[in-house]
Protein backbone atom coordinates (compact mmCIF):
# COMPACT_ATOMS: atom_id res chain seq x y z
CA UNK A 1 0.00 0.00 0.00
CA UNK A 2 3.12 2.40 0.77
CA UNK A 3 4.35 2.09 -2.99
CA UNK A 4 0.99 2.94 -4.44
CA UNK A 5 1.00 6.13 -2.28
CA UNK A 6 4.24 6.89 -3.05
CA UNK A 7 3.18 6.47 -6.80
CA UNK A 8 0.00 8.57 -6.65
CA UNK A 9 2.18 11.40 -4.48
CA UNK A 10 4.78 11.30 -7.19
CA UNK A 11 2.22 11.38 -10.37
CA UNK A 12 0.46 14.24 -8.30
CA UNK A 13 3.31 16.55 -7.99
CA UNK A 14 4.01 15.74 -12.31
CA UNK A 15 0.53 16.91 -12.51
CA UNK A 16 0.87 19.94 -10.61
CA UNK A 17 4.16 20.65 -12.48
CA UNK A 18 2.38 19.94 -16.09
CA UNK A 19 -0.30 22.51 -15.00
CA UNK A 20 1.74 25.48 -13.38
CA UNK A 21 4.16 25.13 -17.16
CA UNK A 22 0.60 25.17 -18.98
CA UNK A 23 -0.45 28.15 -16.86
CA UNK A 24 2.62 30.26 -17.90
CA UNK A 25 2.63 28.67 -21.89
CA UNK A 26 -1.35 30.39 -21.59
CA UNK A 27 -0.54 33.64 -20.02
CA UNK A 28 2.51 33.55 -22.23
CA UNK A 29 0.05 32.92 -25.59
CA UNK A 30 -2.40 35.49 -24.62
CA UNK A 31 -1.09 38.91 -23.51
CA UNK A 32 -0.76 40.00 -27.07
CA UNK A 33 -4.62 40.01 -26.94
CA UNK A 34 -5.08 41.49 -23.99
CA UNK A 35 -5.36 45.30 -25.07
CA UNK A 36 -7.37 44.18 -28.37
CA UNK A 37 -9.35 42.31 -25.86
CA UNK A 38 -9.76 44.70 -23.27
CA UNK A 39 -10.67 47.79 -25.71
CA UNK A 40 -13.11 45.58 -27.41
CA UNK A 41 -14.48 44.83 -23.63
CA UNK A 42 -15.19 48.68 -23.22
CA UNK A 43 -17.08 48.54 -26.55
CA UNK A 44 -19.70 46.08 -25.39
CA UNK A 45 -20.00 48.02 -22.52
CA UNK A 46 -20.39 50.93 -24.04
CA UNK A 47 -23.05 49.42 -26.34
CA UNK A 48 -24.85 47.88 -23.37
CA UNK A 49 -24.61 51.15 -21.68
CA UNK A 50 -26.51 52.89 -25.23
CA UNK A 51 -29.33 49.87 -25.20
CA UNK A 52 -30.18 50.36 -22.12
CA UNK A 53 -30.24 54.52 -22.19
CA UNK A 54 -31.33 55.42 -25.91
CA UNK A 55 -31.86 58.46 -24.56
CA UNK A 56 -29.04 59.86 -24.66
CA UNK A 57 -28.17 59.01 -28.44
CA UNK A 58 -31.50 60.94 -28.90
CA UNK A 59 -30.53 63.62 -26.74
CA UNK A 60 -27.62 64.17 -29.07
CA UNK A 61 -29.15 64.05 -32.51
CA UNK A 62 -31.97 66.76 -31.34
CA UNK A 63 -29.09 68.82 -29.73
CA UNK A 64 -27.03 68.98 -32.82
CA UNK A 65 -30.08 69.89 -34.99
CA UNK A 66 -31.33 72.20 -33.03
CA UNK A 67 -27.81 74.11 -32.32
CA UNK A 68 -26.40 73.99 -35.90
CA UNK A 69 -28.94 72.30 -38.40
CA UNK A 70 -26.83 73.66 -41.76
CA UNK A 71 -23.44 72.85 -40.10
CA UNK A 72 -24.54 69.19 -39.46
CA UNK A 73 -25.93 68.06 -42.39
CA UNK A 74 -23.10 69.83 -43.87
CA UNK A 75 -21.10 67.72 -41.99
CA UNK A 76 -22.61 64.75 -42.69
CA UNK A 77 -22.71 65.10 -46.79
CA UNK A 78 -18.80 65.47 -46.35
CA UNK A 79 -18.99 62.27 -44.05
CA UNK A 80 -20.73 60.48 -46.57
CA UNK A 81 -18.77 61.53 -49.08
CA UNK A 82 -15.48 60.80 -47.51
CA UNK A 83 -17.61 56.77 -47.02
CA UNK A 84 -17.67 56.53 -50.35
CA UNK A 85 -14.37 57.12 -51.77
CA UNK A 86 -13.23 54.96 -48.98
CA UNK A 87 -14.98 52.27 -50.31
CA UNK A 88 -14.22 52.92 -53.75
CA UNK A 89 -10.33 52.84 -52.58
CA UNK A 90 -10.80 49.53 -51.09
CA UNK A 91 -12.93 47.53 -53.75
CA UNK A 92 -9.90 48.61 -56.39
Amino acid sequence: MNKKLIRLTERRERLVNRAAAQRVALAQNIEPWRIPLALADQGLTALRYIKRNPEWIVGVVVLLAALRPGRVGKWLGRGWVTWQMLCTLRVR
